[in-house]
């Protein structure tokens, strides 16, 4: 059973930073682009970040530009989310999702495996 596993939300301030990181199982996704999405309170689910299988293409969403920042480590079958400046209006479940052509999309519906979601919470 192919499966995403986020871990590392929470509740933190505005200003801090939290890494996230989303285990894959049940198959190797070191061929697959990576991506991170969030859904905030409301609103429909978003971009955030992707990688390609290499790691050599990288796209950030405007909101996050240098302040997120996306990478992976093949050998672990494992992507990260590094925050950093954590604002109030990053709160939101956040989902990393493979998709096994390689490139790093942006669009959700190119993705085929979405893990279960974690939430993020910044205060002010």
């Amino acid at each position: 059973q192919v499966q995403l596993v986020e871990s590392g939300g929470g509740l933190v301030q505005a200003g801090d930073s939290l890494r996230l990181s989303c285990a894959a199982s049940g198959r190797t996704f070191t061929n697959d682009g990576m991506g991170w999405f969030r859904q905030l309170p409301g609103k429909e689910r978003e971009f955030v970040a992707a990688i390609e299988q290499s790691g050599s293409s990288i796209y950030y969403a405007d909101s996050v530009k240098g302040r997120f920042i996306i990478s992976r480590d093949n050998a672990k079958n494992t992507v990260y989310l590094q925050m950093s400046n954590l604002k109030p209006e990053d709160t939101a479940v956040y989902y990393c999702a493979a998709h096994p052509t390689g490139w790093a999309f942006t669009t959700i519906r190119r993705y085929d495996y979405w893990g279960q979601g974690i939430q993020v919470t910044v205060s002010s």
